[in-house]
C-alpha cells in the first residue's frame, strides 16, 4: 500500500517548520483539502442500505466543495475543515422499480457535533413516492453520518503521520483537537482511541452469527481472508497479516487486531478478534466457516463474547468492512442473506 509522505503526489504540504523544531515550537501546517476530497468520495461511493422494500446505495458522488487543513502548534494539533457534499442515490424495490434521488450534506465542519449534521434526502422531481426515500433518510442518513465520522477519525490518524516531532528529550507528546467540539459520533473501525484500562470487571458479552454469498469458489474466498495484500486491498489501508495458526493480524491502521487460532483451509477459520476501543484484553471468537454451492461460497460468520453495547457496531463492521468492501474489491457480488 501506497504511505502518504515524500513522492506521493496525493500528499500536499505546507511547510512552516524543519528538522530542527524538535520542541515542536513552531507552526507547521498541511494542507488536506486534496487528500479530504478523495477520502469523502471513498467512504460515500458504494454505501448502501437494505430492507424488506427493497435497497438503496450510492451510485455518484457529484460536488465536494471545500477545504480542510491541519496545523501544529507546540505539539497540539488543530483541525480545520469544512464541506459541501452532494451525491446520488438509485433505489431498488423488491419488485424490481428503480427510483433516483439527491443527498446533500451543507454543513460538514469542525465547528458542528456530527449528531447535528444536517443531511438532506429527496427524490428527483418526477419520480413517484417510495417507501425507499424514508429507508434512505433514516437508515441511509444515520450510515451517511457514521462514514464522515469516519473521515473525521482519518484525518486526524492517517493523515496527520509526522507532524509530532520528537521533542528534545526523545519523548513524542501529540494532542489533538477540533477548533471547537469533538464528535460523538465513532465510526465502526475508524476510531483511533486508546484502549480503555482493565479495571477487572467482569463485562456481559453477547452472540450473533451472519450469512452472506460470495461469486467465488472457497478456496479463493478463504486466501482473502489470510492474504496481507489482499486484506490491504479490500480494506484499503495498512495491514499486517500473519496468515497460520498463532499469526497476528492488524487491520484498519491498528483499529482492529487479533490472532488465528484455527485454520482448516478451504473450510474454516476461527480467530481471536477484537476493537482497540474494547477493554484492555478482551477479545471476541470469530469463527468463519465457508461451503460449498456449486458456482458460489456461503460464509457463515459466527461472532461470540462481544461486548453487549457493541454488538451493534460489531455487525455493522463485519457487513460493511469485511463482506461489502471484499465483494466491491475483488467483484464477488452476491445478495446479502
Amino acid at each position: 500500500m501506497a504511505k502518504w509522505g515524500e513522492g506521493d503526489p496525493r500528499w500536499i504540504v505546507e511547510e512552516r517548520a524543519d528538522a530542527t523544531n524538535v520542541n515542536n515550537w513552531h507552526w507547521t501546517e498541511r494542507d488536506a483539502t486534496n487528500w479530504s476530497s478523495e477520502k469523502l468520495k471513498e467512504l460515500l461511493m458504494g454505501l448502501w442500505v437494505e430492507n424488506e422494500e427493497g435497497k438503496c446505495e450510492i451510485t455518484e458522488v457529484s460536488k465536494v466543495e471545500g477545504e480542510a487543513s491541519i496545523n501544529n502548534r507546540k505539539g497540539k494539533l488543530i483541525f480545520f475543515y469544512e464541506w459541501n457534499l452532494k451525491a446520488t442515490w438509485t433505489g431498488t424495490s423488491q419488485s424490481g422499480i428503480q427510483y433516483k434521488g439527491n443527498i446533500e450534506v451543507p454543513n460538514l465542519s469542525d465547528e458542528n457535533d456530527m449528531d447535528d449534521l444536517d443531511v438532506s434526502v429527496s427524490l428527483c422531481k418526477d419520480e413517484p413516492e417510495t417507501a425507499l426515500l424514508s429507508l434512505m433518510r433514516k437508515e441511509g442518513a444515520d450510515k451517511i453520518r457514521t462514514a464522515l465520522a469516519g473521515y473525521v477519525g482519518f484525518l486526524k490518524t492517517e493523515f496527520t503521520q509526522g507532524m509530532i516531532l520528537p521533542t528534545a528529550n526523545g519523548v513524542t507528546k501529540q494532542t489533538a483537537q477540533a477548533t471547537t467540539k469533538t464528535s460523538k459520533t465513532q465510526i465502526g473501525s475508524c476510531s483511533a482511541a486508546p484502549p480503555p484500562s482493565n479495571t477487572g470487571v467482569k463485562i456481559p458479552t453477547c452472540k450473533f452469527s451472519l450469512k452472506d454469498t460470495f461469486l467465488t469458489s472457497p478456496e479463493e474466498l478463504y486466501r482473502v481472508f489470510l492474504n496481507q495484500e489482499m486484506v490491504q486491498a479490500f480494506t484499503r489501508s495498512g495491514a499486517m497479516v500473519e496468515g497460520e495458526k498463532g499469526g497476528k493480524f492488524r487491520l484498519l491502521d491498528g483499529n482492529v487486531n487479533g490472532e488465528f487460532q484455527e485454520l482448516v483451509p478451504e473450510q474454516k477459520i476461527v480467530m481471536k478478534w477484537r476493537y482497540n476501543t474494547w477493554p484492555c484484553e478482551h477479545y471476541a471468537t470469530v469463527t468463519l466457516t465457508f461451503t460449498d454451492k456449486g458456482n458460489e461460497t456461503e460464509l457463515k460468520i459466527e461472532c461470540r463474547a462481544v461486548p453487549e453495547s457493541e454488538e451493534e457496531r460489531t455487525r455493522d463492521g463485519w457487513q460493511r468492512y469485511y463482506c461489502h468492501a471484499i465483494k466491491q474489491t475483488f467483484g464477488y457480488g452476491a445478495r446479502l442473506c
